[in-house]
């Protein structure tokens, strides 16, 4: 396996908020981030990030699940899919959890792997998140097991 690691800082593309009025301050959120990878790993360094979620909110609170896509400079992509905590306290809005991978093209055909994820809110629509995990392609697979 091989360990990666980044971050990106990004502002929210399109946001959407449903009140269902069931109990008070609850909220559904549905958000789309573009954003650019930073990583010292050269192939998820520059990549474009496409990161859609669902957060289900109490008073700022609660859980967020989604989906994200990676067009790496190469134009090789991988995708996966992500599920953590939302916290808000004392004003301070953090996101943490956990990401997998799914499926990728090019080298990263048969992409596996995870890892995870922390950020921050640096305002209701900019969003400050790094990452850490591993993977391995379906060749480095098959030259381990050779």
């Amino acid at each position: 396996m091989t360990n990666i690691s980044g971050s990106f800082s990004a502002n929210v593309r399109v946001q959407t908020i449903l009140v269902p009025q069931d109990q008070p301050n609850h909220e559904l959120q549905l958000a789309e981030i573009h954003a650019t990878q930073k990583s010292p790993d050269p192939n998820w360094n520059n990549s474009r990030l496409t990161y859609s979620s669902f957060a289900d909110l109490v008073s700022g609170t609660g859980t967020q699940r989604g989906y994200f896509l990676n067009e790496h400079p190469d134009g090789d992509r991988d995708c996966g899919t992500f599920e953590g905590k939302v916290t808000t306290s004392g004003g301070v809005t953090t996101l943490e959890g956990t990401f997998t991978f799914a499926s990728g093209s090019g080298k990263l055909t048969g992409i596996r792997g995870a890892g995870t994820y922390k950020g921050r809110l640096v305002s209701p629509t900019q969003i400050e998140m790094t990452w850490s995990g591993s993977y391995e392609t379906a060749t480095a697979a098959g030259r381990a097991a050779a």
